[in-house]
């Protein structure tokens, strides 16, 4: 390898140890990051004919991937002179190459620190049968994950590189253009011939915010997973008013895993991974409380029932007094009670004292009333407990625009 070769990966390797970390790309052997990774290896093999042929291919598959061609012309200029590192032309603004540096930064990440093998998101604890697959996103790693309902066991299939908020995570009012934190779901599907070329290829609405959100307070509107203006294929690492926009074709390839109403998205600080013999052992944990609850409910025994929620807990107006009140009037007048859960799914947001939500078909029976309700209920971890801290019907979420939407087309 000749010394400016080794300038230029010297380079990103500092980026990536200052910035954020992530694992591969797509597993789409002609995703751009692949064909990025070859040119890189190349560049360490001391062969740097190869790595510009390789990056001349991916121009030629995508011509409008400016850190390809950034690359390309710091490959060509060190046939002729010493180069300081990554971006070494003259004729753009210094804030736009440091975004390309961050963006170089990340993918190269994404190459050197991929999540291990053998690991599961702790956020996955439990897709029901009909969520097919999940996404989640690593803002530390401006990654999005997208994993298989693999008969219960939650499988990677596919990786990307994502853009994420201009002042970064955990949204907590409109306009302050940061990504939320939390466990959401893709409410439909909008085209691109029906939205601004900001949007790309298309877009995947999340239910921010969710009724988690709106207990905490937090405000703000039309978060969304879209696509990119048509004359780039990937923006800087903080680009967007809050929403996770992705290359064209890598949104492209993800909605076609995506079910409107179904597909959860988890979005996390920083995702946390187990081993499957640690993540079957938190799930069975958390099913026991969860079937606990269930038993308790049937067994008419207020008081056991009302063990299980917190000390927090909100539903609608009624706090847990009110809540007490209400099931104690309720089982008053029953003489028996079952209750079914099917379609469960038990999923938890990021850090130690995050909220785990949990949603189910209820098929309730009693001596005076049967009805099947679609329910929703967040769970909180209360004196080393989990205990519920709100429960109510599942709503689906009307669409809202994103605040980046140009107002002169809203």
């Amino acid at each position: 390898m000749n010394g400016n070769a080794r300038r230029i990966l010297a380079m990103l390797a500092l980026f990536a140890s200052a910035s954020v970390a992530g694992p591969s790309e797509s597993a789409s052997p002609t995703g751009a990051d692949t064909q990025l990774e070859q040119a890189l290896e190349h560049m360490r093999d001391g062969r740097p004919g190869a790595a510009l042929q390789t990056i001349d291919r991916l121009i030629a598959r995508y011509p409008n991937f400016r850190l390809a061609h950034l690359l390309r012309g710091d490959l060509l200029l060190a046939r002729a002179r010493p180069i300081a590192g990554v971006g070494n032309t003259g004729h753009a603004r210094a804030e736009r190459l440091e975004e390309l540096r961050a963006e170089a930064a990340a993918r190269l990440r994404a190459h050197s620190d991929p999540p291990p093998a053998d690991r599961i998101p702790a956020h996955l604890l439990q897709l029901a049968p009909s969520q097919m697959h999940a996404v989640v996103v690593d803002a530390s790693r401006f990654r999005v994950f997208v994993y298989e309902n693999a008969n219960g066991m939650p499988r990677l299939v596919e990786d990307y590189y994502t853009t994420l908020g201009k002042n970064g995570i955990d949204k907590l009012r409109e306009g302050d253009r940061k990504t939320p934190l939390g466990v959401y779901r893709v409410t439909s599907m909008i085209p691109g011939a029906m939205l601004p070329d900001l949007y790309g290829w298309g877009a995947l609405p999340i239910d921010y915010p969710n009724e988690w959100d709106r207990r905490a307070g937090r405000t703000g509107y039309g978060i969304w997973l879209h696509g990119v203006p048509s004359d780039t294929y990937a923006r800087a690492p903080w680009a967007s008013d809050g929403c996770i926009a992705l290359a064209n074709p890598d949104i492209e390839r993800l909605a076609k895993r995506v079910q409107a109403g179904v597909t959860p998205v988890i979005i996390a600080e920083r995702v946390e991974w187990l081993s499957a013999e640690a993540w079957k052992a938190q799930r069975a944990q958390f099913s026991e409380r969860l079937e606990a609850w269930r038993r308790d409910w049937e067994s008419l025994d207020a008081e056991r029932y009302l063990a299980h929620y917190a000390s927090s807990f909100r539903a609608g107006r009624m706090d847990r007094g009110a809540w007490a009140a209400h099931k104690r009037r309720v089982n008053a007048s029953k003489k028996w009670v079952k209750v079914g859960l099917e379609n469960v799914s038990v999923l938890r947001s990021s850090g130690t004292d995050a909220p785990v939500a949990v949603s189910f078909e209820q098929d309730y029976r009693s001596s005076n009333l049967s009805r099947r309700t679609l329910k929703r209920q967040y769970w909180v971890n209360e004196a080393g407990r989990w205990k519920i801290a709100y429960e109510g019907p599942a709503r689906g979420a009307a669409v809202a625009l994103p605040e980046s939407f140009p107002r002169g087309e809203r």
